[in-house]
């Protein structure tokens, strides 16, 4: 550490350079503390506050920071290239739901066998499941065939707020 420092006030203005000892006894004489900001500057940069309060206020920002961020998970829908169109209804519910909550959702068709031959089957399947869930959500990741599994990713489309 330096013998010098530039020092600021509690309340913001600047009380020059002074020695570090000097520093230390204006913080001490405020009942405050020297909190050393900008260490890389030339003089170091130290400001005199409640150390405590500042820790707090710190804290209190991440925590608001915390609340503000969306965490979005996967949902993940299993077809099979043979779905009956009352099962298929019902997994669009399901990822309409689950789009409206604002998460993301996977719609996999897997293949069993021989049915990878069929692959158009599950393109035209994927795609009319994207139609069905348009309104709430658009397409990530297009549909790609990923071993026995065609996938799509769907992303919830933000809602314009109601007037």
């Amino acid at each position: 550490m330096s013998k010098n420092v530039r020092v600021i006030g509690e309340n913001g203005e600047q009380l020059g350079i002074l020695t570090l000892s000097t520093a230390l006894s204006t913080a001490y004489d405020q009942s405050l503390d020297l909190v050393l900001m900008a260490a890389q500057s030339d003089p170091p940069v130290c400001k005199i506050m409640d150390y405590g309060k500042f820790c707090f206020d710190r804290d209190k920002k991440k925590k608001e920071a915390k609340k503000k961020q969306q965490k979005v998970s996967v949902k993940e829908i299993q077809l099979s290239w043979q779905i009956d169109v009352n099962d298929f209804n019902t997994k669009v519910k399901n990822a309409k739901r689950f789009l409206s909550d604002g998460n993301k959702v996977r719609v996999l068709v897997i293949f069993k066998g021989r049915q990878i031959m069929r692959q158009d089957v599950g393109k035209e399947l994927l795609d009319k499941f994207v139609e069905n869930v348009s309104e709430l959500g658009s397409v990530d990741k297009p549909a790609t065939l990923e071993g026995r599994a065609m996938s799509v990713i769907i992303s919830p489309v933000k809602q314009s707020p109601a007037k």
